[in-house]
């Protein structure tokens, strides 16, 4: 017998479905775009993105936290059980990582058909120095099972999700865990994490797409069997044909290189235009598989690519780095394309397969310009 509750979550949440080829952008697609935002791709200047302007994704509510109250605890698998107040938390040992972070639905509106969901077009991206402790030192000393397998994080945000009512929780195996860049984060960019950030504490995986960074910490459980919660099992799976299929678990960042975009845009239609003459093309790229070794530029739509010039690592292996390309512009019409490739030879494709999830879209970045006559 299906209960009161079964009922009412049904009749406010249902699987997430294709629109039809072309249709526009429905009002929950808006609802969820009016709570989450981009990155500004004029802010790819900048090598550490503020706060106000790194990408946000949120599933359910922004909790508020009383940090007097607030504690992580840390159990499972372990022989010593440990529970942290925000004052121990800070205490531990320092570190601070620049890291990249990316939506894994980023791209997802440029699929036909789309998948119903936050319609993501290139710009759910940001970097930032995440300040906190690593985890591994944290485990080890409370002595890890030699039967554990994953790591489970909790959040404190709590909502329903194709009728299911769940706090938010990743697992990740205990390999990707014990890594040394993985960071229970208090700060980013100097300052305490701000309230939509993930505040007072948070998971940083460096080199993985933004479902697996939870927020809001409360608990971290290590167990002895993989972990089948909602969005490891269901949530963030590739699947290439329909819902129902197992698919595929989302997991580390595919390469992607970003332009700024040049000159200047139109209101509405952000078309940008430019005036003739030298322009410097410059951008932004990134992988979690491998150190980016080389973007490409094309100014013809892709008939003809150029590499551009790559700029030194300044922020690291796990955050963005900087290229440019000279361009001579020419009166017309002109659109810009660009694609990243890592040291394991992944490239960006033009178009990737479709998936009904409407992940990991890598396709390459196009980018309409007129350039105004002299």
């Amino acid at each position: 017998m299906t209960s009161t509750v079964e009922t009412a979550f049904a009749a406010h949440s249902r699987p997430a479905r294709l629109n039809e080829p072309g249709a526009a952008i429905t009002r929950q697609e808006l609802q969820l775009a009016a709570r989450n935002h981009g990155l500004p791709l004029e802010m790819l200047r900048a090598e550490l993105t503020p706060p106000g302007l790194h990408y946000l994704l949120i599933h359910y509510d922004i909790p508020f936290v009383d940090p007097a109250a607030w504690s992580l605890e840390i159990g499972g698998a372990l022989g010593r059980p440990v529970t942290l107040d925000l004052a121990e938390l800070t205490r531990l040992p320092r570190r601070s990582v620049r890291v990249t972070l990316e939506c894994a639905g980023n791209g997802r509106a440029r699929l036909d058909p789309r998948p119903e969901s936050q319609p993501w077009l290139v710009e759910a991206v940001g970097t930032a120095e995440w300040t906190g402790t690593a985890l591994a030192p944290l485990l080890r000393a409370a002595g890890l099972s030699d039967a554990a397998q994953e790591v489970v994080f909790t959040g404190a945000d709590h909502g329903v999700e194709r009728g299911v009512e769940q706090t938010y929780q990743r697992g990740l195996p205990l390999a990707e865990a014990l890594g040394e860049d993985v960071l229970i984060a208090y700060e980013m960019n100097g300052a305490p994490l701000a309230p939509q950030h993930g505040y007072p504490a948070r998971l940083v995986v460096p080199g993985w797409y933004g479902m697996a960074h939870v927020k809001w910490l409360t608990r971290i459980d290590v167990v002895t069997e993989p972990f089948t919660g909602y969005q490891n099992r269901v949530g963030y799976r590739v699947r290439s044909t329909r819902e129902e299929e197992p698919g595929v678990p989302v997991t580390r960042i595919e390469p992607r290189a970003l332009l700024v975009p040049p000159g200047f845009p139109d209101f509405l239609s952000r078309h940008r235009f430019v005036h003739p003459g030298p322009v410097t093309l410059e951008g932004r790229a990134w992988s979690g598989w491998g150190p980016v070794t080389g973007v490409d530029v094309s100014v013809d739509a892709g008939t003809t690519w150029r590499e551009a010039e790559l700029g030194p690592e300044t922020s690291g292996r796990w955050a963005w780095r900087r290229f440019t390309a000279a361009w001579d512009a020419r009166p017309g019409e002109h659109e810009i394309w660009t694609r990243a490739r890592d040291a394991t030879g992944r490239l960006q494709p033009l178009r990737p397969p479709w998936n009904a999830s409407g992940f990991v879209n890598n396709e390459v970045q196009r980018v309409p310009v007129t350039v105004l006559a002299a």
